[in-house]
C-alpha cells in the first residue's frame, strides 16, 4: 500500500506510474483519493476545533458549579450541541477513511526507475541470456505429458477425476522425484543460502490475503472456505511475510530469510484458451518460497540475491534457463522491481516461467505494519519484504523430464537429486 503522503507529494509520479502499468482507467482513482484527503483534513481540523471548545466549556461549567455563579444550564445545553457535532464529524471521517483505503488497497506500487517501459510481456528484457548445458536430445523427443504416462510417474486423467482438471497426481518414482525435488531446494536454501526453514499453513484468513496484497485486488484467483472464512494460499509468500505482522522487529536481527515449503492453489480465473496441457497450467502444484525482510536500503541487493540463489538450483539440476527483467506493463500490481526465471522446455519449444523474485520495497510491510527502529531509538521506519520462487516445481519438471530423457524413453535423474530418491534411472 503506498503511503498517502507520498501520493500527495507525488501525485505526477503516481499518474505516471500507472500509465506505465497500462492502468490508464486508475488515474481517476487518485483524483478521488485526494479529494477524499482534502475532506479528511478539513473534517479533522473541525473535529479538533471542536473538541478544543468541548474542552473549554466543561472547564467552565466545572468552573460554575464549583463557584456557585449562576446555572450552568446554557452552557450544557452548548456542550451537548457540541457533542453531537463532533459524533457527526467523526461518522463522517470514519465513512471517508474508509473509501480512501479502499482506493489505497487497490493501488499497485511504484516501479523501481530501473524498470523498462513495455505494454506487455513482449517489452521484458533478456537480462541474463540463456545458461545452456549440454544435452544429447534425439528426435523425436517426448513431451512430459508423454513421458509421465508412458513411465507411470504422472496421473493427470486421475487427478481430473478426483479434483478436476489441473490437479495433477505423482505416483511411484514420479512421487519420490518430486519429493527429492523439495527437499534438495529446501536443503540447499537452508544449509548454502543461510534461510531459516518454516513449514507454514496452507489457509489463512483474508488478513493474511490483504497483507501480502492477494485482497481485495485478486480475490477472484483465491479458493475460498466461506464458512470459516479461511483460504487455500497461492504460495507461502503468504503466510510467511504474515509471520511478522504489526511486529517492531529489532534492527539486529535483520536481514531475515526464510524459506518454506507449501502446496500452492490457484483458480487461475480469466487464463482459459491460454496452454493448459499437463503442468503449463495447473491449480495446485508445489513450490519452495524464500521471502527476505530486510532494510530498505539493502534490499536491491537482496533482490540479486533471491535471483541468485534460485539460479543455483537450477545450475545444479543442469536445467537451461534464462533471466527476465519485467516491464512495467507485465509487472505485478505489488512489486517494485521484479525478475522471471524461465526454463526451456524442448518439447515445447519455449521458455516456461519457473520463478519469479521480487522487490515490494515497503508497499507489503505498510499493510502489514512491519516496522523496525534503524538504531534502535529513532522514529520507526517500515522493512522492506522480498520474495522468490525457489522454485515451483510444476514447469520446472517439465524441463527435468524433457532433458533427462533417453533414445529409450527412460528419464535419468539428475546426479544431485540421486541421494533424495535413491535411483538414478526411471524406466
Amino acid at each position: 500500500m503506498l503511503d498517502i503522503n507520498y501520493i500527495r507529494q507525488n501525485h505526477e509520479s503516481v499518474t505516471a506510474m500507472l500509465r506505465a502499468r497500462q492502468l490508464e482507467g486508475e488515474t481517476a482513482r487518485v483524483e478521488e483519493l485526494l479529494e477524499l484527503d482534502l475532506r479528511r483534513r478539513e473534517l479533522v481540523q473541525q473535529a479538533d476545533d471542536m473538541k478544543a471548545l468541548r474542552n473549554r466549556v466543561s472547564r467552565d461549567v466545572a468552573e460554575m458549579k464549583k463557584s456557585g455563579n449562576g446555572p450552568a444550564d446554557e452552557l450544557i445545553s452548548k456542550m451537548k450541541a457540541v457533542a453531537d457535532d463532533i459524533a457527526a464529524c467523526d461518522a463522517s471521517l470514519k465513512a471517508i477513511e474508509s473509501d480512501m483505503e479502499s482506493i489505497l488497497l487497490a493501488l499497485p506500487n511504484r516501479l523501481h526507475e530501473s524498470v523498462p517501459e513495455g505494454k506487455s510481456a513482449a517489452g521484458n528484457v533478456v537480462c541474463k541470456a540463456p545458461v545452456e548445458f549440454d544435452y544429447d536430445l534425439h528426435l523425436p523427443l517426448k513431451n512430459h505429458l508423454e513421458l509421465g504416462r508412458t513411465l507411470g510417474i504422472l496421473d493427470f486423467e486421475r487427478g481430473a477425476k478426483v479434483g478436476g482438471a489441473g490437479f495433477p497426481v505423482y505416483t511411484g518414482k514420479g512421487a519420490r522425484l518430486e519429493r527429492a525435488l523439495i527437499n534438495f531446494m529446501l536443503d540447499t536454501h537452508t544449509g548454502n543460502h543461510g534461510y531459516t526453514e518454516i513449514f507454514p499453513p496452507f489457509l489463512v484468513n483474508r488478513e493474511s490475503l490483504r497483507g501480502t496484497g492477494q485482497w481485495p485486488k485478486f480475490a477472484d484467483q483465491v479458493y475460498t472456505i466461506e464458512e470459516d472464512g479461511l483460504y487455500a494460499i497461492p504460495t507461502a509468500e503468504v503466510p510467511v511475510t504474515n509471520l511478522h505482522r504489526g511486529e517492531m522487529l529489532e534492527a539486529e536481527s535483520l536481514p531475515i530469510a526464510y524459506a518454506a515449503y507449501s502446496a500452492c492453489f490457484r483458480r487461475e480465473a480469466g487464463s482459459y484458451g491460454k496452454d493448459t496441457r499437463g503442468f503449463l497450467r495447473v491449480h495446485q502444484f508445489n513450490k519452495v518460497e524464500m521471502v527476505r525482510f530486510t532494510r530498505p536500503e539493502d534490499s536491491y541487493e537482496a533482490l540479486e540475491a533471491i535471483v541468485g540463489h534460485a539460479e543455483a538450483i537450477l545450475a545444479a539440476l543442469r536445467i537451461p534457463y534464462r533471466v527476465l527483467l519485467l516491464c512495467s506493463g507485465d509487472i505485478s500490481a505489488n512489486a517494485a522491481k521484479c525478475y522471471d526465471i524461465e526454463v526451456w522446455s524442448p518439447a515445447e519449444g519455449k521458455y516456461l516461467e519457473a520463478s519469479s523474485c521480487s522487490n515490494f520495497e515497503d508497499y507489503q510491510a505498510r499493510r502489514m505494519n512491519i516496522r523496525f527502529r534503524p538504531d534502535g531509538k529513532s522514529k520507526p521506519e517500515f522493512v522492506h519484504t522480498l520474495n522468490g520462487s525457489g522454485l515451483a516445481t510444476s514447469r520446472l519438471m517439465v524441463s527435468l523430464l524433457e532433458h533427462n530423457q533417453t533414445p529409450e524413453g527412460a528419464v535419468v535423474v539428475p546426479e544431485v537429486l540421486r541421494p533424495y530418491t535413491g535411483f538414478d534411472l526411471i524406466d
